[in-house]
């Protein structure tokens, strides 16, 4: 039996559909298949279009700035989560289960007004894609940009990740490397012929120890980089001397930082030491600066705070479009087996967007 999805429903009624179709990563087909008939037969005055498992939808009025409304259907593994269940009522509901928060309350919000929004005040760029929580490569976002990159050009780019129904501006930049040590194989009764990689290291962890992480503000947001040990492996036997260890690092670094710069300045962090970078993502400036950014701010009170994490607005960042997180859901709940969304933030964030669209 085919999912059927409302999209003039309450956009809480549209989460719960969306919640209780599992679109666990690369497994999105299903969803990707509801939503895509439903825009089709619901939201007439939208061009739509599909590639592979992500579903894109737009406005061609020829007004002078475009919106573009991005959000991924996918969710992580599945946790004894589903379905969906829901407590409280009135103003203290809330929504229980995988992809409450990250980020299926955002897609409901972007459908409904995707469906809804028929004379808005700016053309709006609707993107649904497929594969956020995995591997990059795998990205609907990094496909779409490949094929079809006139669907991400914009003004502005709404990116619906939690973000506690305020505006999280840009994003940090991320690299991962691995310092390697290495030494030379000995019994350990005889360890005095030997040289143990593992000890080698410890000067490394020393300085990871007493790092003092930078604190930035950039356009009145705050973002503290980090830098800390993630995984550590060595050794052969447990009657060995190892010749090899291997730590790998993680650093978040403010988007003031380029990806160089984040480079350079661990090399000199472990100067005298074999880095190797296995991993990296630029991060994104605020974009706060942009007119319908500003707009966005206005329209969702309060103020703009740093988005302290990787998200996909440092792809459309790369793309010289100006791009903010703006969602349903507390972040720190993302991922966890109790994440849940509070029904009215969901329609909060409809209505903020709404009034943004609308003027």
């Amino acid at each position: 039996m085919s999912v059927e999805l409302n999209l003039s429903a309450d956009p809480v009624e549209l989460t719960v559909a969306l919640v209780n179709t599992p679109s666990v990563s690369g497994e999105e087909a299903e969803l990707a298949d509801a939503v895509q008939r439903a825009l089709v037969e619901q939201a007439p005055h939208l061009e739509v279009v599909r590639s592979g498992n992500t579903v894109l939808a737009r406005t061609n009025l020829g007004l002078p700035a475009r919106v573009v409304l991005a959000g991924h259907l996918d969710t992580v593994p599945l946790n004894d989560n589903l379905p969906l269940r829901r407590t409280g009522s009135g103003e203290d509901e809330l929504l229980h289960g995988c992809g409450t928060v990250d980020m299926k309350g955002g897609d409901a919000v972007f459908l409904h007004l995707a469906a809804t929004l028929t004379a808005p005040r700016h053309d709006l760029t609707f993107v649904f894609y497929d594969c956020e929580e995995i591997e990059a490569t795998r990205n609907g976002l990094g496909r779409i940009e490949r094929d079809l990159p006139d669907w991400l050009a914009g003004d502005l780019a709404i990116v619906g990740e939690p973000s506690n129904g305020v505006v999280e501006a840009g994003c940090q930049g991320t690299m991962r490397i691995e310092l390697r040590t290495t030494g030379v194989r000995a019994h350990p009764a005889r360890a005095w012929m030997g040289v143990n990689a593992i000890h080698a290291a410890g000067e490394a962890l020393r300085r990871l120890e007493s790092y003092e992480p930078r604190r930035v503000e950039i356009d009145g947001c705050h973002y503290r980089e980090g830098l800390q040990a993630v995984r550590i492996a060595g050794g052969v036997a447990g009657n060995v001397v190892p010749d090899e260890c291997v730590v790998t690092i993680n650093h978040r670094f403010a988007p003031d930082r380029s990806v160089a710069d984040a480079e350079a300045h661990l090399r000199e962090v472990f100067d005298g030491f074999d880095v190797t970078v296995v991993d990296f993502a630029g991060g994104a400036l605020p974009g706060l600066g942009a007119p319908a950014a500003r707009e966005l701010v206005a329209a969702a009170g309060g103020e703009p705070v740093a988005k302290l994490g990787w998200t996909d607005v440092a792809r459309f960042a790369a793309l010289g479009v100006p791009a903010v997180n703006y969602g349903p859901g507390d972040p720190l709940l993302a991922h966890k087996q109790n994440e849940y969304a509070p029904a009215a933030q969901i329609r909060r964030c409809a209505d903020v967007l709404r009034r943004f669209l609308t003027g």
